[in-house]
Formats: structure tokens, C-alpha cells, sequence
């Protein structure tokens, strides 16, 4: 009966223990859980890998785990992951969360971002609790475009397999048959194309040479316009000065004698005319009376001319 009794109190004071003992680790975890912080993830992505108690790291260093993960009944579209993280860890503002997949392992969730100074996340989401913004990098990134890039892989396969066909392939062996004897065509006349090179180096120099030539000219010319061409210049515009106020001169001059020259042209050269008329029928007068006075003398200006004398004839039988 003895026996039975210290049985029984061992087995009392073992379940104590192991009561004490469980006790303790929930007291541990509810601690351990009050230093805690939880937050929203929706991505919009697969979520394949990811697990419930599946790490959470911040920049690389595991700061929490995650606690949940269903569909959104909001929006099917989403995914909700709800994380805890330690409280220290600095979910701030610009914080990001991103998928991290793995080949090998179980994925994580990734966060990053956080901008030195700004304020903490805090405003309440739809599920009451912060979200943090999510960032599709890394190998979700490459699930995500997955889809699309297997379409334009096929895409692009299809477009090849069209290009390809006998029509082209005979096309293209052609194009590579012509590019062959160019070459050949090519290299055979290599001296020629080289000769060809040499002389246009050469009147490439020359070119440079002579536009060389033209920019010391224009120094030149240049100088001359800053020198003596400035003494010629002034020289000319005095010049023309002096023409300009020498026509100004003339034309006063012929306004002042525009009058008189209407006066002539009115006035005098009518008398010089009827002046010469005269003159011309005096000179005819006195060149009839030269003629008399050579024909019958000095008489013949007092009278009329003489008559023949008078024969009496024989008359007829």
C-alpha cells in the first residue's frame, strides 16, 4: 500500500512538472508574441512555396514569420499573407515585401526598402492591420512574365518556322551565294580598291590643304579690312561725300539757270531765226547784183539791158 502511495506521488509531482512546464512556453510564446508586430501582404501573384511559419527577413536578417495565408475574399485576385515581425524591425514608410522562390527550399518573403527617417507604417488596411506595398522581384518576377514570355517564345518560333520555309531558304541561300562573289570580286580587285583609297587620302589632304589656304586668306583679308582697308574706306565714303555735294551744287546751278534757258528757247532762238532768214535773202540780192555788175557793167545797175540793134534784112522773091 506504500508502494502504491509513492507511485501515486511521483506521478502527481512528474504531471506538476510537466503542467509547470507547458505553462511556462505558453507564457514564453504570449511574451514572445506581445513583442510583435502584424501586417497584410496581398500579392497578386502565385504564392507557390510559401508556407504558414515561413520566414520573414528584413534587408536579409530573419525578423518574423508568417502566420497566415488564404484569398482575399474581397477580391479572389489576391492573395493575403499575414506576417509578424519583430518589434524592433523598421517597417517604415517606402518598406516593400517581395516573394523570394527558390528551386531547393521553401519561399520567404523578403523586406526591404525602408527610407531613413520617415515615418513608421501604421494606418489600418482593410483586415485591421498595416499593409505593406508589395515589389515583384527575383524569381517571382520571372513566374510572374513567365506566361507572357512563353507566348512570345512561341510567338517567335512560329514567325522563324514562316521564315524558314523552302521559298526563303532558297532565297537567302541565293543572297549568300551573291554575297560569296561579291567578296571574291572584292578581294581579287584589292589593289585597285586600295589605289582607289590611297587617292582619295590624298585628295582628302589636298582639300584640307587648300581649305587651309582659304581660312589664311580670310585672315588676310581680314587684317587688310582692320588696317589699311579702314584708311581706303574712309578715303571713299569722303569721296563720295565730296561727289554727293558736288551734284547738289550742279543742280542748284541748273535751277538757277533754268529760266534763262526757257527764256532763250522762247524768246531768242524764234528772232535768230527770222535774223538768218534775212541774212539769207540779203546775201541773194547782193549775189544778183554781183551777177549784173559782171555781166553789163556799171550801167547796168541804171537801166534795163540793151537792146540788139536793128538790120533790115532781104526780103523774099
Amino acid at each position: 500500500m506504500e508502494t502504491r502511495s509513492n507511485h501515486v506521488l511521483v506521478g502527481g509531482v512528474v504531471l506538476g512538472l510537466l503542467t509547470a512546464l507547458i505553462l511556462f512556453i505558453v507564457w514564453i510564446s504570449g511574451i514572445n508574441d506581445g513583442r510583435q508586430k502584424q501586417y497584410d501582404i496581398f500579392f497578386q501573384q502565385s504564392v507557390e512555396g510559401l508556407s504558414k511559419g515561413g520566414v520573414v527577413t528584413y534587408a536579409g536578417v530573419p525578423s518574423g514569420e508568417v502566420k497566415k495565408i488564404e484569398l482575399w475574399d474581397d477580391n479572389p485576385g489576391f492573395v493575403r499573407v499575414r506576417i509578424a515581425v519583430n518589434e524592433e524591425t523598421p517597417v517604415l514608410q517606402g518598406t516593400t515585401a517581395s516573394l523570394q522562390g527558390s528551386f531547393t527550399g521553401p519561399s520567404s518573403i523578403l523586406l526591404d526598402g525602408a527610407k531613413k527617417g520617415a515615418p513608421p507604417i501604421s494606418d489600418e488596411g482593410p483586415t485591421g492591420v498595416p499593409v505593406i506595398p508589395t515589389k515583384t522581384t527575383g524569381l517571382g518576377a520571372l513566374l510572374t512574365s513567365a506566361p507572357v514570355l512563353m507566348e512570345r517564345l512561341a510567338t517567335l518560333s512560329e514567325r522563324i518556322t514562316e521564315l524558314l520555309n523552302d521559298n526563303n531558304q532558297n532565297s537567302v541561300g541565293n543572297i549568300l551565294r551573291n554575297a560569296e562573289r561579291f567578296s571574291g570580286t572584292l578581294a581579287a580587285n584589292g589593289p585597285q580598291v586600295d589605289a582607289m583609297l590611297r587617292e582619295t587620302r590624298v585628295a582628302i589632304q589636298t582639300a584640307g590643304r587648300a581649305a587651309d589656304q582659304l581660312a589664311a586668306m580670310g585672315e588676310t583679308g581680314n587684317k587688310i579690312l582692320a588696317g589699311d582697308g579702314r584708311a581706303m574706306i574712309a578715303d571713299l565714303r569722303s569721296a563720295a561725300a565730296q561727289a554727293k555735294s558736288s551734284m547738289a551744287a550742279v543742280d542748284a546751278a541748273l535751277g538757277d539757270a533754268r529760266p534763262g534757258l526757257q527764256a532763250f528757247t522762247t524768246q531768242t532762238l524764234p528772232e535768230l531765226g527770222q535774223l538768218v532768214r534775212d541774212l539769207r535773202v540779203t546775201s541773194e540780192a547782193i549775189g544778183n547784183v554781183a551777177t549784173r555788175l559782171d555781166q553789163g557793167g556799171a550801167g547796168a545797175l541804171l537801166g534795163g539791158p540793151k537792146l540788139p540793134e536793128y538790120k533790115p534784112g532781104k526780103g523774099k522773091e
